[in-house]
């Protein structure tokens, strides 16, 4: 992909894409995924992508993943015209058009038969399964261990020093754990290009909301404040985000959905904004998350 003519922003998203996705093809064969935080499908195809690739990766596959509201330019370059829409790449170059292998073993066919064809160079060793590791410490999170989860994040890390959910996770884990600095200094110390990948989302958002963590006293007021005047939208969305930030995400979300009901234009709809920025710090395959973006869709279209 050429870079002559091209403004500054273009030509940062062409070396973003010579080095995630070019040169890498030159040897292997790169799954490379455009995708979007709003498409729902991009989401239900992520993990089975992030899978295969994964059991693949001793045959010299990988993931490449471009989010194509912060690549607009590259995903123009593809004529990419709906999303999700995957290509495997090789040598620089697509050669074949994934997007409608939806199913595992669809995806595996696919490229089994693309492997049996092209020279591509198998990985040294395959590379460890850390899908369980991960799995644990996501339910010692859920479990409100926020200590343990810190301590199995932090191995993973050991082990995968590149692996961005065991980041992601292990930044949570310090907001659950209490250890908001260290969180913030976590997330800060990253690699720019590791802290760039779509799994620090849900830190980054986490991170947000720890923000409005009220002080001793604070909620109280906050909640004066509120009642003193429940025409206040301002007052109720500050109580809102207060009673996230001391733990009580039912209370929260039952206010921030009367908000919606209320007025969902409100500041910009702000009070929609903050629930999905809920969402996405707790994770979007969250039953609660799941079960709330439900009465969200009530408020909205019911």
């Amino acid at each position: 992909m050429a870079s002559l003519g091209l403004n500054l922003d273009e030509q940062k998203a062409v070396d973003r894409f010579r080095k995630a996705v070019v040169e890498p093809s030159m040897t292997k064969l790169v799954v490379l995924d455009f995708w979007a935080e709003w498409c729902g499908p991009c989401k239900a195809l992520t993990p089975l992508l992030e899978k295969v690739t994964a059991e693949y990766a001793d045959k010299g596959v990988v993931l490449a993943k471009i989010n194509v509201d912060e690549d607009a330019f590259i995903a123009a370059q593809f004529q990419v015209r709906s999303i999700p829409t995957v290509y495997a790449m090789f040598r620089g170059q697509p050669v074949a058009d994934l997007t409608n292998a939806r199913s595992e073993s669809q995806l595996k066919q696919v490229l089994d038969q693309i492997l049996a064809q092209l020279p591509i160079e198998a990985g040294d060793e395959p590379a460890p399964d850390l899908a369980p590791l991960l799995a644990m410490g996501e339910d010692a999170l859920a479990g409100g261990d926020g200590e343990q989860a810190v301590a199995i994040f932090a191995q993973i890390i050991e082990v995968a020093p590149g692996n961005a959910p065991a980041h992601s996770g292990l930044i949570r884990a310090l907001l659950a754990a209490g250890m908001k600095d260290e969180a913030v200094a976590a997330l800060a110390g990253l690699d720019p290009e590791l802290a760039e990948d779509p799994a620090l989302a849900q830190a980054r958002a986490a991170l947000a909301l720890a923000e409005d963590a009220p002080e001793a006293g604070e909620l109280v007021a906050l909640r004066a404040a509120a009642l003193a005047d429940p025409e206040d939208m301002a007052a109720q969305l500050a109580l809102a985000n207060g009673i996230y930030a001391s733990g009580d995400r039912d209370a929260a979300a039952g206010l921030l959905l009367a908000l919606v009901a209320k007025d969902r234009t409100w500041n910009d709809g702000a009070a929609r904004a903050r629930l999905l920025q809920i969402f996405e710090a707790i994770g979007l395959e969250d039953p609660w998350v799941a079960a709330t973006r439900r009465k969200l869709s009530a408020v909205l279209f019911g």
